[in-house]
């Protein structure tokens, strides 16, 4: 995995030396409570690359465009850890957090129980989990606060006569097209929307039919490949894997009532979380210090001692660390891209082609658009900020409607998360479910061209049928 990212940093550094320089001015600018760097549309200019032995190897020292160095090259993975700091320590906090939760017991005990209760209807259960966590995903924009839920979903998963992929899909199909169909994603649509000047939230009907479509199907998928490898072991993507849970140490425990508190008391807090970020300003140091809070009142609850609390919150951090450090790996691919000025290329050059096609085409020029740039922006508030600026008022241009150049990021962000490798989230998903990229691909690229095409369709109606957005 490290490799593979390491890899396409190195084939984007080389593309700074072919893809013209240039750059848009920017502006700061303020969407609901959150403040963006957006670009100004109109303000492309480019720029010439300035080539030298030592600009190769060290850096320009100057403020022109160059493409990148060696030594940038090597720095880029170090930038894109800090630059991902925040999320990178929000990971092994909840990661030590859920440490401490499976050391009171409450976690092992909890999964045995609802084992115990729904392990004859694994369908039932598998259901209710996608939906519950395609809602989170697609109200709240959850996704990282999925990781550290990975290994009780391989716990899960072993029990339920399933295999590593059928566990991950759990997770990843209904938070990554919770994600994509977003209805109050604050971090996608609400930006998307603000940028655009659009009402919040108007579109709840449609994009309402739009998830329970794509849930539908995704659950669909999921449940044929769950019946089909407990019908024949051996149709596994992951046959020959022996799918050692050992490690999580999860022994048979009863649910007790201190354990139902610890788990009441921990949803309470994390139900106030999400409120907190949706009323409050909330953002990843103040959900880690939310987190935290979980941490102690179940170590208090539980009356297990304070060096078996610290022993249990490293523990799980240690578990975070592989995941934490694909995130970082990752944002290094923004950073080369920065670095060499080729960014507002990319997007100048596709703005400037939809111009010339029909309203439909156009529009699902947008959606392809979106999707190939995910692969370089995998951040859904950073992909609208540089790229809504441009789309709304390109949508104005074709006679499309702001609410489809909007629905066309949505869908392209989101759906391409599930296997875009330069996604920082779905890499740690990968790790901790000790599930190969290229196993994992083999799984999700057939529904992910069906719900493109799907969401295609949809992109379609509403350049037809602009009404559907009134509904």
């Amino acid at each position: 995995m490290f490799v593979l990212l390491t890899g396409v940093i190195l084939a984007c550094s080389v593309l700074t030396y072919v893809i013209p320089s240039g750059e848009y001015q920017r502006e700061r600018k303020t969407v609901g409570s959150m403040t963006r760097t957006v670009v100004i549309p109109g303000t492309y200019s480019s720029e010439e690359k300035e080539y030298s032995f030592r600009g190769i190897v060290f850096g320009s020292e100057g403020e022109g465009a160059s493409p990148v160095s060696a030594t940038q090259f090597l720095n880029a993975i170090p930038r894109g850890m800090e630059r991902s700091a925040e999320i990178i320590f929000f990971t092994f906090i909840i990661g030590g957090v859920l440490g401490i939760l499976q050391r009171t017991g409450a976690v092992a005990a909890a999964i045995h129980k609802l084992i115990d209760k729904m392990g004859h209807r694994a369908n039932l259960l598998t259901i209710i989990l996608m939906v519950l966590m395609a809602i989170g995903g697609s109200t709240l924009g959850m996704g990282e606060e999925f990781i550290p839920l990975i290994p009780i979903f391989m716990i899960v998963s072993k029990s339920l006569g399933y295999d590593r992929v059928y566990g991950l899909g759990i997770v990843v199909l209904s938070a990554e097209i919770g994600f994509a169909a977003a209805t109050t994603n604050p971090f996608t649509v609400n930006i998307a929307q603000g940028i655009a000047q659009l009402p919040l939230n108007n579109d709840i009907p449609f994009r309402l039919l739009f998830l329970a479509v794509c849930l539908t199907f995704s659950v669909a998928y999921l449940l044929r490949y769950g019946a089909r490898i407990r019908r024949d072991p051996s149709l596994s993507l992951m046959a020959d894997d022996e799918f050692d849970i050992s490690r999580q140490k999860l022994e048979k425990e009863e649910l007790t009532r201190g354990h139902v508190l610890i788990i009441a008391l921990s949803v309470v807090i994390f139900a106030f979380i999400l409120f907190a970020v949706q009323t409050m300003d909330w953002w990843l140091p103040d959900m880690a210090g939310g987190f935290l809070l979980m941490g102690i009142v179940a170590k208090v609850v539980s009356g297990i001692s304070w060096n078996d609390t610290a022993k249990a919150f490293v523990k799980g951090m240690e578990e975070m660390i592989v995941a934490a450090l694909v995130i970082g790996f990752a944002r290094g691919i923004e950073v080369v891209l920065d670095d060499g000025k080729v960014m507002d290329t990319i997007i100048f050059s596709a703005a400037t082609v939809l111009q010339n096609f029909h309203t439909v085409v156009a529009a699902e020029g947008m959606f392809a658009f979106q999707t190939m740039l995910n692969f370089l922006i995998p951040s859904g508030s950073g992909q609208a900020a540089v790229t809504m600026p441009l789309m709304a008022p390109l949508a104005d241009v074709l006679g499309i409607s702001r609410q489809t150049a909007v629905f066309a990021f949505t869908c392209g962000d989101g759906f391409s998360n599930t296997i875009v490798p330069t996604s920082g989230l779905l890499m740690a998903f990968l790790s901790l479910a000790g599930v190969p990229y290229t196993t994992w691909l083999r799984f999700m690229f057939p529904p992910f061209l069906i719900l493109s095409f799907i969401a295609g369709l949809f992109v379609t109606v509403t350049v037809l049928f602009p009404g559907v957005w009134l509904w």
